[in-house]
């Protein structure tokens, strides 16, 4: 579908970083991740209050996959 005022049919959406480490002033570990919340806040409380934007980035899984391995999964 078209723009209504102006040339072309853009696409604009936010991209995730290319960089997938984990950054260096990071000192978070995998094994302190895990929680009995399910994954949703889990991922909330890291990103604001520990500063972690993707945690597969950190641990290489996602959080669901982090909770079945360990039997947590709420």
């Amino acid at each position: 579908m078209g723009r209504l005022h102006s040339k072309g049919k853009g696409i604009s959406a936010s991209a995730l970083p290319y960089s997938r480490s984990s950054p260096a002033w990071l000192k978070t570990t995998p094994s302190r991740l895990s929680s009995r919340s399910p994954s949703s806040p889990i991922g909330v409380i890291l990103r604001d209050s520990h500063g972690i934007a993707q945690v597969k980035h950190v641990t290489g899984n996602r959080i669901l996959r982090i909770l079945k391995s360990s039997g947590t999964i709420p």
